[in-house]
């Protein structure tokens, strides 16, 4: 018996409402804060509630039943927008599905040290404590290829999935594995993982033309011979790591699968088993409704190249979703453990087959062991104790999720299109066609950052000045691959949100060691501390942002001529009125007066731009705060 969903309790024994009344509500509450003004229409409250992500779909506050619900079928069923998968699997990197098994994800740990020994220590312990897959960076920097057997000492690569990155050394990392395996006479079939042939997504990161006829050459010698074992790897998080967009990842990856699956196919492969060759690498972010929606997304559109190339059944994309590493802080760390948890919540809903926590250290290098068993005891949490892998695509249905989903993959779409207009991706990356189209996104997303409107917390808000690094690092944390725009080959640069912030951190910090004093702002306040208190938190907090520490006096007159002899005692040379907007209106000009006559090269007003004499600059919520802190630091003396 079907039982309708408005019928069920105990939403169906509340009388039924229209969305007139939630709006109506709403107006209410936003005419008493100041968003909306006596004359706001009703229907004026989704405008002032709406939000626009970074590939120019709006959001809505409110999410109501469409007139024709879209058809989203079914898990395990194309267009495979609810998952590629019937039941979910976490045995492994293979993507096969025991018929009684709902047990989530394949839990994958990366290692980049190059330390053999130090990375066949950490391998084993995590696959001891709930890792069940490994995930190796072989490129420049990470191992060498010569040095897997000894990395994969005591590692049962029937049992364990193996991932390879290796850059630019592909075939001569590919090779050294299967030798390995060879050696061990680990029956071929029991192997699982994916070799990590990814030219084009080498190309994007270093800008070196794409070769695939090496990737060709080794999937018809190895194809038939490794059934679980998957050899290409479409690895996304480049463009997400240079600043893009959820859109525009999705489009390169798209490109980049159907660049695979031309060369595949020309080589002579079938096209059901050109396509079971890939992996797609996507990054988890903490806005979850987007990851949840790009992760969907994705699997909509690679089943409708499916679709368009004859193979329905064959469009089942597998999905390895890696916590952001551009979103990752290298000041106050620790709030990173609370990113990738909601980044990996996101991709558990969101369906991803495996799944990668970056460590919350990983700005300061290879992680410590406390590091990692935060991470993989992250993905042990949601799986073992909130039991999220035991329900498919849980999102779905939420109206919210699916205009969502459906407008993401729509926007998506439009830019691969645009990508095989220009002659592939390949030749879309060359020419700069995708640096220029992420780096527009990286604008409006720096402005963003910049005036707080994205904030970090533990950076851009709430910073410590006394906080320390995680661990006993003698290198400064990794900063941005590039700090200008990208090389003209095409090369993406690896971008951080946190950088420009933490960059004047560290320049008050060098500050700090060079001369034994942190860089500081007088706060010059007017009236009691309740008049005055909120003002100087936000000054304090905005400043600090910056590495920057305050002082602060005030008199029981407000007297500017005490308040200005205050400063000169001070070693500072700029200052910040703090107070009531009444009390600027009759005291705020002297007082800057004073101060400027005392020596301050510059008097910031903590309160929104007013026009008030001798004032230089203004701070208040939404101004640009990076600028406000560069320029405070260079009229500090501060090196940059």
């Amino acid at each position: 018996m079907t039982v309708p969903s408005e019928n069920l309790g105990p939403a169906g024994d509340f009388p039924p409402t229209a969305p007139q009344q939630w709006r109506r509500l709403v107006l209410g509450v936003l005419r008493k804060s100041g968003a909306a003004g006596p004359d706001t229409p009703i229907d004026g409250v989704d405008d002032l509630l709406a939000t626009t992500t970074y590939d120019g779909i709006r959001v809505a506050a409110l999410h109501t039943r469409p007139a024709t619900p879209p058809a989203i079928g079914t898990p395990g069923a194309a267009p495979f927008v609810r998952g590629a998968q019937l039941l979910r699997d976490g045995g492994g990197a293979g993507g096969t599905t025991p018929a009684d098994t709902v047990a989530g994800w394949d839990v994958r740990a990366r290692y980049a040290d190059p330390d053999p020994k130090a990375t066949r220590e950490a391998v084993l312990t995590d696959l001891a404590n709930g890792v069940t897959s490994v995930w190796l960076d072989l490129s420049s920097g990470g191992l060498e290829p010569a040095d897997l057997g000894d990395a994969l000492d005591g590692v049962h690569l029937d049992l364990a999935g193996v991932v390879l990155d290796s850059g630019g050394r592909g075939l001569p990392a590919v090779e050294a594995f299967l030798a390995l395996a060879a050696s061990r006479r680990t029956d071929p079939a029991e192997l699982t993982g994916n070799l990590g042939l990814d030219p084009v997504g080498w190309q994007a990161r270093t800008g070196e033309p794409a070769d695939l006829s090496g990737l060709t050459d080794l999937v018809g010698r190895h194809a038939d011979r490794y059934p679980r074992l998957r050899s290409v790897c479409v690895d996304a998080t480049s463009y997400h790591e240079a600043g893009g967009s959820d859109a525009q990842e999705l489009g390169c990856a798209l490109a980049t699968g159907v660049a695979y699956l031309r060369a595949l196919t020309a080589a002579g492969l079938d096209v059901s088993a050109a396509f079971a060759e890939l992996e797609f690498r996507y990054a988890a972010t903490t806005d979850q409704f987007l990851t949840i929606a790009k992760l969907r997304a994705a699997r909509r559109m690679w089943s409708r190249v499916a679709q368009l190339c004859g193979v329905p059944d064959a469009g089942r994309q597998r999905q390895h979703a890696v916590t952001s590493l551009a979103a990752m802080t290298a000041r106050d760390p620790w709030v990173n453990m609370l990113r990738t948890t909601v980044a990996c919540f996101a991709a558990g809903v969101g369906g991803a087959d495996a799944v990668t926590v970056t460590p919350f250290d990983a700005r300061y290098g290879p992680p410590d062991g406390f590091a990692r068993r935060i991470a993989r005891n992250t993905q042990s949490v949601l799986l073992a104790e909130a039991h999220l892998g035991r329900v498919l695509d849980p999102a779905g249905g939420s109206w919210y999720v699916e205009r969502l989903t459906a407008d993401l993959a729509t926007v998506a779409w439009e830019w691969f299109t645009r990508i095989e207009r220009a002659g592939g991706i390949a030749t879309a990356l060359a020419t700069g066609l995708v640096a220029e189209e992420i780096e527009a996104t990286w604008a409006e997303r720096a402005a963003n950052l910049a005036h707080r409107r994205d904030p970090i917390t533990g950076v851009s808000e709430f910073p410590d000045l006394a906080e320390g690094p995680p661990r006993d690092a003698s290198a400064r944390p990794a900063q941005s691959g590039t700090a200008d725009r990208p090389a003209q080959n095409g090369a993406l640069p690896r971008r951080f949100y946190a950088q420009d912030f933490e960059a004047c951190r560290d320049r008050a910090d060098d500050h700090l060691a060079a001369t034994g004093t942190r860089p500081s702002v007088f706060l010059a306040t007017l009236g009691p501390l309740a008049a005055h208190g909120a003002r100087v938190g936000f000054a304090t907090n905005l400043f600090a942002a910056g590495g920057i520490a305050t002082s602060r006096a005030g008199a029981p007159d407000d007297d500017p001529a005490a308040i200005a002899a205050a400063f000169a005692a001070d070693p500072t040379i700029v200052a910040c009125v703090c107070g009531t907007d009444q009390a600027y209106g009759e005291r705020a000009a002297p007082l800057a007066a004073a101060l400027t006559a005392a020596g301050a090269k510059r008097v910031w007003l903590a309160g929104r731009p007013a026009g008030i004499d001798h004032v230089d600059g203004y701070l208040y919520t939404g101004c640009d705060a990076l600028a406000v802190l560069e320029t405070t630091l260079d009229d500090l003396g501060v090196a940059r």
